[in-house]
Order: C-alpha cells, then sequence, then structure tokens
C-alpha cells in the first residue's frame, strides 16, 4: 500500500473572482508540483461527488438545498454568502468532490487499498458550520469524512480531526462539539478570523482541544503546543481514525495572517501525527486541504506534506 492523491478537475472550475485569495491558482500550482518525478510512485485517482446521504452527515437538506439553489444559472456571474465567500456555476460540482473525496479517502484506507489520502481539492471546509456558510467553506469536509468513518465501519469507535490550518476550524469544532466520540484539535492564530476557538471551549467531553498562538509565533511555539498539548490529548482520545485538516497559511510567507513556519515545521507536525495514528489506529489517515494563500509556499508546503505522508 501506498499514499492515494485525490483531486478532480471539477474543483479547478471553482470561480471566486478576480483577486481572490482562495483562487484556482492554489490548487493549479498544488498539483504541478505533485507531478513531479518525485512523485511517480503516488497512487492517483479522481474524487468522487459525495452523495446527498454524505453532506447530510453534517449539514440538515434545508441546507443543502439552499446552497444549491444559490449557484449562478451562467458561467461569470456570482453569487455571495458574505464578502468573502463566493459561489459561481462550477462551486457546486467542486464542492461535492471536495466532501466525496474525503469520504473516498476513508473507504480506501479502511478497505486497505491505500496506506493513507491526501485530498488535493477546494473548496475548503473547517469554517462550514452546520447549516452556515463562511471563511471560504460550504461543506464541512474534514468533519464528514471523520463521521462517515463512525457511521460506515463498526471498528472505528472514535475519529478524529486535528487541523494546523493558521485559522480555527468553528466549522468542524460546532459540528463535532457534542459528539464525545468525535475529537478536534487546533493550533491557531489568535486574535484571527473567525475570532473562535479559545483554550476553554473543551466540548461535550473535553472533546475539543485549542491552542492560541499569538501573532509572530514561531516554530517554537508551534512545536510546543503540539508536544504539551495537543498530541498528548490525541492519545489520550485515541481515536480509530484520523482526518487531517492540513493548511499551510501558518506558513511566514503567507499574506492571511501572522505566525512564522517554515516548510520543515509541516513535515515535523505531519510525521507526528502520522506516529501517533501508527500508535492508535493502524496509520489510519486521511488528509485533506485547507488554506495556504502564498501558492507557492503553499506547492512546497503540501509536497513536504505528501511525502512525509509517503514514508508514514
Amino acid at each position: 500500500m501506498t499514499t492515494l492523491l485525490l483531486t478532480h478537475p471539477a474543483c479547478l472550475k471553482h470561480n471566486t473572482g478576480e483577486h481572490h485569495p482562495e483562487s484556482v491558482s492554489r490548487l493549479r500550482t498544488v498539483l504541478r508540483h505533485l507531478d513531479r518525478e518525485e512523485f511517480h510512485f503516488l497512487q492517483r485517482d479522481q474524487a468522487p461527488r459525495a452523495t446527498h446521504a454524505q453532506l447530510e452527515l453534517a449539514h440538515p437538506t434545508r441546507y443543502i438545498e439552499a446552497i444549491e439553489a444559490a449557484v449562478p444559472a451562467e458561467e461569470g456571474q456570482f453569487n455571495s454568502i458574505d464578502g468573502d465567500t463566493m459561489i459561481s456555476q462550477g462551486t457546486w460540482e467542486a464542492a461535492l468532490r471536495s466532501v466525496g473525496g474525503v469520504c473516498f479517502g476513508v473507504d480506501e484506507v479502511m478497505q486497505k487499498k491505500a496506506r493513507n489520502v491526501f485530498c488535493a481539492t477546494r473548496p475548503p471546509g473547517h469554517h462550514a458550520e452546520t447549516a452556515k456558510a463562511m471563511g471560504f467553506c460550504f461543506f464541512s469536509n474534514a468533519a464528514i469524512g471523520a463521521i462517515h468513518a463512525v457511521a460506515r465501519y463498526p471498528e472505528v469507535k472514535r475519529a478524529a480531526v486535528v487541523d494546523f490550518d493558521v485559522h480555527h476550524g468553528n466549522g468542524t469544532q460546532e459540528i463535532f462539539y457534542n459528539s464525545p466520540n468525535l475529537f478536534y484539535a487546533s493550533s491557531h492564530q489568535s486574535p484571527a478570523f473567525p475570532e473562535t476557538g479559545k483554550e476553554s471551549e473543551t466540548g461535550v467531553a473535553n472533546n475539543i482541544c485549542n491552542v492560541e498562538l499569538a501573532p509572530g509565533s514561531r516554530p517554537k511555539e508551534f512545536r510546543a503546543a503540539y508536544e504539551e498539548k495537543i498530541l498528548p490529548a490525541l492519545r489520550k482520545f485515541n481515536p480509530d481514525f484520523l482526518v487531517i485538516s492540513a493548511g499551510f497559511d501558518a506558513h511566514a510567507r503567507d499574506p492571511l495572517a501572522h505566525l512564522r513556519l517554515g516548510t520543515q515545521d509541516f513535515v515535523w507536525v505531519t510525521e507526528e501525527l502520522c506516529k501517533v495514528a501508527n500508535e492508535c489506529c493502524d496509520g489510519r489517515v486521511v488528509s485533506v486541504m485547507e488554506g495556504g494563500y502564498d501558492v507557492d509556499a503553499l506547492a512546497s508546503s503540501v509536497a513536504a506534506h505528501v511525502k512525509t505522508l509517503m514514508r508514514a
């Protein structure tokens, strides 16, 4: 078994408009990096469409229908959920592929067809709450993947999402908060959008673990967050499946935040999370791309992250 890369051309057709940070160039540049010779042995497949039943693992039918109804009829038109979250003609299909890729990745890992999975898809998902799109996100991709693992596979009693995006995944936290068999951990800049993720927010059964990092925090503070808080909490939860919300906007070159990480820090945190997965859940990991808005820093960080998954 090896690492599986899941993506789909539809994810390149989610148009956010000129000068939007969550642009198609992000994914296009990532995929160019992953086409290099060093990824020759990376297994590849297309992300399938999510079913309505999969979307309903985290979102009510009326919300799903409202997102679909907001899709404009003509190419080049846009509807906006808010000032940041834009819907174009290609958004619906891209969003379905983003959710479907995570669920399919879970299936491939559980059926031992892949060691682990990276989903190179967009739009991202960790800001999408049960019935609210925001922060470039429509459906909660990582959360749905974790719930899918628990719902479909009897051997998966507990699933975890660990999120190293620079922004707090308020959507994942809101969906998991009252479910003791679901665990969410996040390291994130604070203060920063969406102004959630206080360390006092611990969930119904201490199943939420937030670590706030001050603007300007460097690798020392980031690594301490994991060594002292997140990794011990994750081991204590002892998940049967691990989903990674892999955002790379904590990179020092990212324009939307102010942490000071480098590519090697993403390698380190990936190694540490894979170690826990090897200890707790037979290495079962699906990683899904979240943020990262300097396209070159994003692409090099994703490449390093995927190389680390391939070695896990």
